[in-house]
């Protein structure tokens, strides 16, 4: 468990299904998120990874 916790605070990225599961919606929900321009993604190939501290500083309140 503390290794999980270890390797999830050094990723800088997080893929679509993680942010749909740490926000509680759906895959489809979530990719309309992340298309909508609200944080920074890149695509490696066809799969879609969202910018870590872009996220994080979204999800925080203002």
């Amino acid at each position: 468990m503390a290794s999980e916790r270890n390797r999830t605070e050094k990723k800088k990225t997080y893929t679509v299904g993680e942010i749909a599961e740490m926000l509680g919606i759906s895959d489809k929900v979530a990719y309309t998120l992340v298309k909508s321009g609200q944080f920074k993604y890149v695509r490696v190939g066809r799969a879609i990874r969202v910018s870590k501290s872009s996220f994080d500083s979204w999800l925080e309140p203002n």
